[in-house]
């Protein structure tokens, strides 16, 4: 079977944002100030991309500007925050207590179990994680809802007896994004995807989707990952479409790279606090600009870029004033 070309799979972040459509279950790559496909988040907000349906375990801001900005009608989740910059996300916390969302929560590790499941091709996976809580008790979304979808899991959970220990156990449902979007460091021409430090479970939202879109800091000829192979995680016949978009993850970091910026975290979160300064936010630094190249020179261009690199041995910005 022929292999698509590089020029088949490499785009502009417009034309990958267009692979989603309006009502698509999807997932973004990223763990709380790590590696969020933010550039991406900016263009699917530009496009007021509408109903999506996401899947995470532990977002961050990505998450909270996309609901915010009216994208979003569902999620699962395990939490959303951005550590010790929000306990939790501002316009996420809004959309749940005026019902704006629908929402169905899970442990940490059971999100990444679903998503585990999805990536093995198995309809459900068995685990303990959530025995003893009360996220066994409790559902987010209806069994009509459930009806009326048939991409969501006809029940969040099921226990049963062990056949083999007969103690409890719990199955709980794959997730299948029809997308899943990550940000890496590195993509060779061919599409194998390299990320350095922790993945954060992003190989198993990646193997799990149906369609894969991964923004990147380089592009690279394959000589280059066949050392250290380890550090690829992702085959090149999984992805679907390649953008380059150096520091396409501001304000969160991208190890070996930069560092996440303090400074416009919590400029963030004391806009996103409520729905007026929220909306000039977004006309300021997503709908007011053309691309993410013009986000970059807004934010401190060049001088405030060399404030976040990454100390080459140490993959962070050690002397980055954090508060």
């Amino acid at each position: 079977m022929a292999m698509p070309e590089l020029e088949e799979k490499v785009m502009t972040l417009r034309e990958a944002a267009e692979l989603v459509p309006n009502g698509a279950h999807i997932s973004l790559g990223g763990f709380t100030t790590q590696r969020h496909p933010m550039a991406f988040v900016h263009e699917i907000i530009r496009q007021r991309k509408r109903n999506l349906h996401v899947y995470g375990h532990s977002p961050g801001g990505d998450w909270d500007m996309l609901i915010g900005a009216g994208c979003v009608r569902r999620v699962e989740l395990a939490y959303e925050a951005d550590e010790a910059f929000a306990r939790i996300g501002p316009r996420f916390r809004d959309a749940v207590e005026k019902r704006l969302i629908g929402w169905e929560d899970y442990s940490n590790f059971g999100m990444v179990q679903r998503f585990a499941a999805g990536a093995m091709g198995i309809p459900f996976i068995p685990t303990r994680t959530m025995l003893g809580s009360d996220m066994l008790k409790k559902e987010g979304f209806s069994p009509e809802l459930r009806k009326s979808d048939r991409k969501i899991a006809s029940k969040k959970f099921a226990v049963m007896e062990c056949p083999f220990t007969r103690g409890k156990i719990v199955l709980l449902p794959a997730i299948q994004p029809d997308v899943t979007i990550i940000h890496a460091q590195i993509v060779d021409t061919e599409g194998t995807v390299r990320i350095y430090g922790q993945n954060f479970g992003d190989e198993q939202q990646a193997k799990a989707a149906k369609k894969l879109i991964v923004t990147c800091e380089e592009i690279v000829k394959p000589k280059k990952l066949r050392e250290f192979p380890e550090h690829n995680y992702i085959p090149f016949f999984r992805v679907n479409a390649i953008v380059k978009v150096p520091y396409g993850a501001h304000p969160y970091a991208c190890y070996r790279y930069y560092d996440y910026d303090p400074e416009f975290l919590r400029l963030y979160h004391e806009r996103a606090n409520d729905d007026v300064s929220f909306k000039e936010f977004l006309d300021e630094y997503v709908y007011g600009l053309n691309d993410w190249m013009e986000y970059l020179e807004k934010i401190g261009g060049n001088k405030k870029l060399r404030t976040l690199k990454a100390h080459k041995k140490l993959g962070y910005a050690p002397k980055l004033k954090r508060r």
